[in-house]
């Protein structure tokens, strides 16, 4: 049994799937940054995407079973060759899009069109910005980067982000901590960009660094990994369990794999029925009674305020 499960089973809080609600699609690893906290382990020498048939497998499935909100992921999503077949497949049938931006992409000269694409087809741009100071971002994202963001920001500004058009920023802590409360940090992070550098934006998530991937080998590496978990589960919070990611979204990699989130997709932890399954086998139905899996990880969504990709999930605990 894993302290997750301990914990649930401490505070007598049921966890099961609720009515489906998003289809989180993981294109690949390729990015063009290599972020510390990153929990793909995606950079730009990674080579896993994914396939024009598989692409073509997932848009037939989107059709089919309607999804109200596609979520878009990677790596860099962008550098995904489908990446505009799959906002425009998702928009047809009238699905809220999310594009999980780096904002540096926006920078290339192969990703300028980003800003116009994204607003013609009203995408939802949920963007990596740890800080609003330059040097914890360029220590935590690589040099340079925090410059470039700000050029990304106001481009998407330009377009109407901030204003007409939804325009998320994520803030991941730096270290081995929990985030700080989210509403006081987003009007902190308002009010220092609008008077710094004239950018605005929609709203603020702040998202706990998972337990894995790069940042596991960091508190590892520094011996802070038993204290990292002790944290999260000392700070479990019951009252985050009900709006926890896992419970509503479908999430595939880039062969089309299923999983319960994006954090046990890089754990290898796939759904099973007898076999490995795939998006196109299952449906939301088919999956409505097959348990969630779980692992110590966990925790960090459930810590404090709580954390999923949609940021804090318990206000009341801030």
């Amino acid at each position: 049994m894993n302290r997750f499960i301990e914990q649930l089973q401490r505070h007598r809080v049921p966890f099961t799937r609720g009515a489906f609600q998003t289809l989180q699609i993981n294109v690949g690893r390729k990015c063009n940054q290599t972020c510390t906290h990153c929990h793909v382990d995606a950079g730009p020498q990674r080579t896993e995407m994914m396939d024009e048939e598989t692409a073509r497998k997932v848009g037939a499935w989107i059709i089919e079973h309607r999804p109200a909100i596609v979520d878009i992921t990677g790596g860099a999503p962008e550098l995904s060759e489908h990446f505009r077949y799959f906002v425009k497949t998702a928009r047809s049938i009238g699905a809220h899009v999310i594009d999980r931006n780096n904002l540096t992409i926006i920078e290339t000269k192969s990703h300028a069109y980003l800003p116009e694409f994204l607003a013609q087809h009203e995408v939802e741009v949920v963007a990596s910005l740890p800080c609003y100071l330059e040097e914890n971002v360029d220590a935590q994202r690589g040099g340079g980067v925090f410059e470039k963001s700000l050029r990304a920001l106001r481009k998407l500004n330009a377009v109407g982000y901030g204003t007409n058009l939804p325009l998320t920023l994520v803030y991941n802590p730096l270290g081995p901590k929990l985030p700080p409360d989210q509403v006081e940090l987003e009007a902190d992070y308002k009010h220092e960009l609008k008077q710094r550098y004239g950018i605005v934006f929609t709203r603020l998530f702040t998202i706990t660094n998972q337990p894995i991937a790069r940042f596991a080998a960091d508190l590892r590496a520094h011996g802070q990994w038993d204290a990292y978990l002790d944290l999260l589960a000392n700070s479990f919070n019951p009252a985050t369990v009900a709006s926890l990611m896992c419970r509503t979204t479908i999430n595939i990699g880039w062969r089309g794999e299923v999983f319960d989130c994006d954090f046990n997709q890089m754990l290898g932890m796939q759904l099973r029925n007898c076999k490995d399954l795939f998006l196109w086998e299952v449906t939301p139905q088919s999956l409505g009674d097959h348990p969630i899996r779980t692992g110590n990880h966990c925790l960090a969504c459930t810590a404090g305020a709580g954390s999923s990709c949609g940021g804090a999930l318990d206000a009341s605990a801030s």
